[in-house]
């Protein structure tokens, strides 16, 4: 049965490789294909999508990669503009702070704001990251690119606790720049802005929207040294019964964003950080 089986089969193909287009197996051929064509079509369109699945899961699986991956970038490139920005900020003030330095004559120690006071506390301080080590004590005049921002209350090794000028037991003898009149600013306390009140000691003298005020000085530079900006008067108010005028300033310092400030200190103080000694920075060191 399966000698004859096989010689079926040869023969069948030799009369195919002979025959060519007539080939006397071509409708037996046809018969055939047209019988399973339509079944091999349905098996394909069945089986292509299962045998899909295996490339659907890595295709799938290599996109959630990539999200992961784009999400982590995406993240450090936030972050990197956040660094960059703060960065660009704290050297605009360093730049400011040399400025001041350059244009007063004054020393500097640069130090950065670390600590705010309390929010339930009625007072106006904050805390830096100087101290004794770096030739900071109390009654030091504190201040930043814009201007005054305050005093030294205490100090201790590694940090200092700053009296805001715009404290309510703050008091600041002022300037003003148009008529050289001096006079007294004590802070408001208020929550809601920072303004400062100002009352002459000339009590005939008439301050102007928009003057100047700089600090006129305390003796030996303590608790203020003379000359740094305060801020700008915004109103002025008088009444029948009152002798003089009190005017609103208007601080040039943003209390609500202190970051890089300056102590004043005396030229060749002894400090672990470097000075910033009449526009230049210039490293101490200890014992200096």
């Amino acid at each position: 049965m399966l000698v004859l089986l096989l010689l079926a089969c040869l023969t069948v193909i030799t009369l195919d490789a002979r025959g060519g287009a007539d080939s006397p197996v071509n409708p037996v051929r046809s018969a055939v294909g047209d019988f399973f064509g339509p079944i091999e079509e349905v098996t394909a369109a069945v089986v292509r999508p299962v045998a899909a699945v295996p490339e659907f899961f890595r295709t799938t699986g290599g996109l959630r990669s990539d999200v992961v991956r784009l999400e982590a970038e995406n993240d450090a490139l936030r972050s990197q503009l956040a660094t960059s920005t703060v960065a660009r900020n704290r050297a605009a003030e360093l730049d400011g702070l040399l400025a001041t330095s350059r244009h007063s004559g004054y020393s500097l120690v640069p130090s950065r704001v670390i600590a705010m006071g309390p929010a339930q506390s009625f007072s106006r301080t904050v805390t830096i990251d100087a101290g004794t080590s770096s030739g900071v004590r109390p009654d030091m005049t504190v201040l930043n690119n814009d201007g005054l921002v305050g005093r030294v209350l205490r100090a201790d090794r590694s940090t200092a606790t700053v009296l805001l000028v715009v404290d309510p037991d703050s008091v600041v003898g002022g300037r003003l720049g148009s008529t050289m009149e001096i006079g007294f600013l004590r802070g408001l306390g208020r929550v809601s802005d920072d303004s400062l009140e100002l009352d002459l000691v000339d009590t005939s003298a008439a301050p102007e929207r928009g003057d100047v005020l700089v600090t006129w000085g305390s003796r030996d530079g303590a608790p203020y040294v003379a000359g740094v900006p305060i801020g700008t008067v915004a109103s002025v108010t008088s009444s029948p019964r009152q002798l003089s005028r009190e005017a609103e300033i208007r601080p040039f310092v943003d209390f609500t964003s202190l970051d890089l400030v300056g102590v004043v200190v005396d030229p060749g103080t002894a400090s672990d950080r470097s000075l910033i000694e009449a526009g230049r920075t210039t490293g101490t060191g200890e014992g200096r």
